[in-house]
């Protein structure tokens, strides 16, 4: 499950090297991608899209399942977690937790639902990484290519675009909605599945106290921390890669 202004494209490549005998799904939440637009733009809550991904299961007939989710991906796993009792069999939060930096979060606040199109491909590549740049701080021009590719799309006219509905953005700008719920129950009630914690090492949205906070709250939790990313690591880099690879051989057997 994607992060917020993100899509299913971001997991073209985690995708297929999970689904080596197993089955893999991967979620587009509503208001992004392929998916539709909600007519009600306060429907682009967490609440919401774990009915959605609740519906998603259920009509698939799919009983237990692990998640792998980055940012509002993993907040959606958490809440899963706790409304799904025993459902979930494993969990991967890709730089997020119960715990979120008000900086991180005021960044993103900012830029989202924001922004115009762009003429070309590069274009949008560099306004993408302006935008960026502290995110990733050693990409060249190839790299910002191959995320913008997965983060905008080309419209019937000719432009570039951002590749969500810019209304997802309403939900975050009501009076009030700055302090949020406490997620650490939510957090806890992922028990003693096999958690991994995926934390970049230049993150505003998480920071490294609160990842060995959650480390320390379930036994079977492990982090890893990807050097040189901030918000959020693609889980394209080897680290992240191989911490997966090591999470996966711990999960129950189908």
């Amino acid at each position: 499950m994607p992060g917020l202004a993100r899509n299913a494209r971001d997991f073209e490549s985690l995708a297929p090297f999970m689904a080596e005998g197993r089955r893999v799904i991967v979620a587009e939440f509503r208001g992004r991608g392929e998916s539709a637009y909600a007519k009600d733009p306060m429907t682009y809550v967490p609440l919401t899209y774990v009915q959605d991904v609740v519906a998603l299961l259920d009509e698939m007939e799919i009983e237990r399942f692990a998640t792998v989710g980055t940012s509002l991906g993993g907040l959606v796993s958490m809440l899963l977690a706790a409304t799904q009792p025993g459902r979930i069999v494993g969990a991967v939060l890709n730089d997020v937790g119960p715990e979120l930096e008000t900086a991180g979060l005021e960044r993103i606040r900012d830029y989202i639902g924001a922004g115009g199109s762009q003429p070309t491909w590069v274009y949008a590549a560099r306004a993408y990484s302006e935008l960026n740049r502290a995110v990733y701080p050693h990409y060249d021009i190839h790299d910002w290519l191959r995320i913008t590719k997965r983060t905008h799309r080309l419209t019937p006219e000719g432009r570039i675009v951002a590749d969500y509905d810019k209304q997802i953005a309403a939900p975050l700008r009501l009076p009030g909605g700055e302090g949020g719920i406490d997620l650490w129950p939510a957090y806890q009630a992922l028990g003693d599945i096999p958690v991994l914690i995926l934390r970049g090492a230049l993150s505003d949205i998480l920071s490294g106290a609160a990842a060995k906070k959650m480390v320390a709250k379930l036994p079977n939790a492990k982090l890893a921390e990807i050097p040189g990313v901030g918000h959020a690591p693609t889980m394209d880099e080897g680290d992240a890669r191989a911490a997966i690879g090591a999470w996966i051989a711990d999960l129950p057997a189908a």
